[in-house]
């Protein structure tokens, strides 16, 4: 995430008059008609609206991020995380008698298992269809034939793209969550069970090497 504080290098309490005299600065030096970087003068620009946007500026220092100016992966994982939310506010049992953050972060690793594994298949596909592409030899003018099969390998490959993206977006939904952590209530009977586990820790370390949402290679199973 691009932060607006750092590009215009203001403190995260800055006033109005100091976000507006530090845009003025960062302006004249990255503005295109001083032999500045068009690019730059557009972050600026955007940083600058940002933070004199009362509503986007709450938005961002509470959550560090902005539609405008986040990266795209990181909207997309926004998207991934918000449909889990949805899940969760839908879910009537009560809290603490469960563990949500458990629960998304075993959605995510199902669904890029199944993400890779489509992604393997789509990859096969076009590979088998390449191979018969390579295989027509004598061809008429009119390429009928060759035509279809090389719209039907740019179309899986459009579709790879978008897997992979969709992949990238729960990796990246899964880094948002790794710092957090969810109390769950011990239930009568459950304590013994707790007391148990607490007699492997070898086990229990070596388990908790491995975050919950890494999905295991085929090595692994």
């Amino acid at each position: 995430m691009t932060n607006p504080y750092e590009i215009l290098g203001v403190r995260r309490d800055a006033t109005d008059d100091q976000v507006k005299a530090a845009y003025r600065r960062r302006a004249k030096a990255t503005h295109p008609d001083s032999g500045g970087d068009p690019e730059a003068f557009s972050r600026v620009q955007k940083a600058y609206e940002l933070l004199l946007d009362p509503v986007r500026r709450k938005v961002f220092d509470d959550t560090g991020y902005d539609v405008e100016l986040a990266d795209p992966i990181d909207l997309q994982a926004l998207m991934v995380i918000e449909k889990l939310v949805n899940q969760l506010t839908l879910d009537e049992r009560e809290p603490g008698t469960f563990d949500p953050l458990s629960r998304m972060r075993a959605d995510l690793s199902e669904d890029m298992r199944k993400a890779r594994f489509s992604k393997r298949e789509l990859e096969r596909h076009a590979s088998r269809i390449e191979h018969h592409l390579e295989r027509l030899e004598k061809r008429p003018a009119t390429d009928i034939l060759g035509s279809m099969l090389r719209a039907r390998i740019k179309a899986i490959s459009t579709a790879i793209g978008e897997t992979e993206a969709k992949i990238k977006a729960s990796e990246r939904a899964c880094e948002m969550l790794y710092d957090y952590s969810y109390e769950v209530d011990i239930q009568e009977g459950e304590e013994g069970l707790a007391v148990e586990d607490q007699s492997g820790p070898a086990l229990r370390n070596k388990r908790d090497d491995r975050p919950l949402w890494v999905v295991p290679t085929a090595q692994e199973g």
